[in-house]
């Protein structure tokens, strides 16, 4: 019995297996059609090699290309494949690490040619030459001392320096493909030949382990899939994901721009703050009719008062500061300290909750250059932030409340959202009976609704756990924006208290609530979200005007001026330029609606329609059209159509 060992599999079923049997031998056992397509083994939860042998009793379960785990080691077997053909075509090569990120990997190297794109061509025809080889790609578990022989003989001082800080404890393994070797846990595909479908996307600067005093390496990026239809996908996508990036598109509408005088920092043109305004003013819309007050708080207060709320030991390292009559202060990462120092000017029954408080604040964070991108990291944002202090017993009503007006906004924009549930955290603060009944608010909140959720655990804030929204864009990519977070902790470091039915001091519970989240960072979303072209509500201009010839003008006045009067954003094309010119102009800039007068909209009290998009104008009544628009801005409707009736 000593020389077999007991499989179990995932159906249940327990098979005996020779001691030191391989997960590959095993999948041959079972079918061999399993062992064809197994490319990983996973043994009691641990992925291994299909080379792993059995020693013991475990719990086994045979991958294929179909897992997600199977892509994620594809993915890193092609980190290796990239060093190699980097080392084949370069010689003198110093590796550095090589991981997998979201749709792909990377390698950093370090060697002497500055590499461009045209090298990612000759880079990537040598991995797919590594790949028609086929090569075994093999496990090798040695001493420390063999090791770092290898590397010192190999001249690989990044691989020495990551191999010094292996625990003793932890087996060293290196593994092998050709004339290639790697310091690495693994698990890797069984050989070279199983890449199937991959790309190199770019090459950049890196810093060794992330470190500004560190080496400068070169890092290359590439992509792999298990078919070509899905890496022609991925390439459709990132196609289209440039079309839409908000910076381009940024610059190219006039929206907003970025100084080396306040890097991270955003300016907001003309153009772009009509788009902010807008936004902020159906916030404000919906926010009333929920019953919010809203109020407005310091930029900057005293580092006291930050070290009394608990941002200074989780954020001071963020924080931006200045001392002011001897005293340091530091600008606000967060609104929450200021909306506790006004509810605590007032005396508060238990009849007055919920006191429902927001504000459109101006925060700061101190971000790392490299981190920064266009709207989507910045280091100064605004939040729609409110808090929202409740009564124990208001707690699951009013985060129900919170969550229909989430919903209420996020459908405006044409936004599927999902829903996460993220509990203590190591860093947590209070008491942990405290943190119970605050989760258990939440999940019987989303349980009651019958919100589907993940749970993602150890991730709520420091002062509370927090129910977090991740809407998808037209591409179908998440973005975390909303939160709504329950916070035991801070009525108690501020010593709020409101006055009971029997006249007693008692603490509320605050729920912390954004929707936007930042609104920079929602503009940055929604512009790429609708590729520049927004629904005519938000939109900077809404109507462009079009005269055929400049004895068209005078009508085209009168029509500026009436559009005007009744609110709409128009502009008017005075320029001498040809009508073909005017038109492409104008759909640059994707406004909604273009409207070209000439003689016979003029006789007949037309217009000519071209929405953004199409290829065809109409010919509608002015009346009509103005009917339909002001009906379209009422709605905030997101569709750009609807202009129908035809002269």
């Amino acid at each position: 019995m000593g020389n077999v060992v007991k499989i179990k599999l995932p159906d249940g079923n327990i098979k005996e297996f020779p001691k030191g049997s391989t997960v590959y031998s095993v999948a041959g056992a079972i079918s061999t059609g399993l062992q064809k397509n197994a490319v990983l083994g996973k043994v009691n939860g641990q992925l291994v090699d299909l080379s792993f042998q059995l020693e013991g009793d475990v719990e086994l379960t045979i991958l294929t290309f179909q897992s997600n785990e199977a892509l994620q080691v594809l993915r890193h077997t092609a980190a290796h494949v990239l060093a190699q053909a980097v080392k084949r075509l370069y010689g003198r090569v110093n590796l550095g690490i090589g991981p997998v990120i979201d749709d792909g990997f990377y390698y950093d190297l370090k060697l002497e040619n500055s590499l461009s794109l045209n090298d990612l061509i000759a880079i990537e025809k040598e991995m797919q030459n590594i790949v028609n080889e086929n090569l075994t790609i093999k496990r090798m578990d040695v001493s420390f001392e063999k090791a770092e022989k290898l590397f010192k003989e190999m001249e690989e001082p990044f691989k020495i320096e990551l191999l010094k800080e292996i625990p003793e404890s932890e087996t060293i393994t290196l593994y092998k493909q050709g004339e290639f070797i790697d310091l690495c846990r693994g698990p890797h595909l069984p050989s070279t030949g199983l890449m199937k479908a991959f790309k190199l996307t770019r090459v950049s600067g890196a810093y060794w382990r992330g470190d500004s005093e560190g080496e400068v390496l070169q890092r290359i990026y590439g992509v792999a899939f298990r078919k070509k239809q899905e890496l022609d996908e991925h390439l459709h996508f990132l196609e289209e994901a440039a079309k839409r990036d908000h910076r381009l598109l940024g610059k190219q509408l006039e929206l907003f721009m970025f100084s080396e005088e306040a890097p991270g920092m955003p300016f907001y043109l003309p153009k772009g703050q009509i788009v902010r305004n807008e936004l902020e003013r159906f916030s404000r819309e919906v926010q009333n009719g929920a019953e919010y007050d809203e109020v407005r708080t310091p930029f900057m207060m005293n580092q006291q008062m930050w070290e009394k709320s608990g941002h200074w030991e989780h954020y001071h390292e963020n924080m931006y500061f200045s001392d002011v009559d001897h005293t340091k202060f530091a600008l606000k990462p967060m609104n929450c300290p200021g909306h506790m120092l006004i509810f605590k000017n007032n005396l508060y029954s238990y009849r007055d909750l919920p006191i429902r408080m927001a504000e459109f604040g101006q925060v700061h964070r101190h971000e790392y250059s490299g981190a920064l991108n266009g709207l989507l990291r910045v280091r100064t944002f605004c939040q729609d932030d409110a808090h929202i202090f409740v009564r124990e017993d208001q707690i699951e009503d009013e985060i129900k409340k919170v969550f229909s007006l989430i919903d209420k906004v996020y459908r405006t924009f044409g936004f599927d959202f999902s829903v996460e549930l993220s509990t203590r955290p190591e860093d947590s603060l209070g008491d942990d009976n405290l943190w119970d009944l605050s989760e258990a608010a939440l999940k019987n909140v989303l349980e009651t609704l019958g919100v589907n959720y993940q749970l993602n655990e150890g991730d709520g804030a420091f002062y509370g756990p927090k129910i977090d929204f991740h809407i998808k864009d037209a591409l179908k990519r998440s973005h975390q924006c909303g939160t709504i977070q329950l916070d035991f902790q801070m009525p108690e470091k501020f010593d709020l208290n409101f006055i009971n039915a029997n006249n007693e001091k008692v603490r509320p519970v605050i729920i912390h609530r954004a929707i936007f989240g930042s609104i920079d960072r929602f503009f940055g979303i929604l512009i790429e979200h609708f590729a520049g072209a927004f629904p005519v509500w938000l939109a900077p201009i809404q109507v462009q005007l079009i005269p055929v010839s400049h004895v068209h003008l005078e009508y085209c006045f009168k029509l500026q001026s009436q559009l005007k009067q009744l609110g709409i954003r128009v502009k008017l094309d005075e320029s001498n330029e040809k009508l073909g010119y005017k038109i492409r102009a104008t759909q640059l800039q994707k406004v909604p609606y273009m409207l070209v007068v000439g003689d016979k909209e003029v006789e007949r009290n037309t217009v000519s329609v071209r929405e953004y998009g199409h290829k065809q104008s109409k010919s509608v009544e002015y009346d009509i059209f103005i009917k339909t628009l002001l009906e379209q801005l009422k709605e905030r409707s997101i569709n750009g159509n609807g202009i129908s009736a035809k002269v």
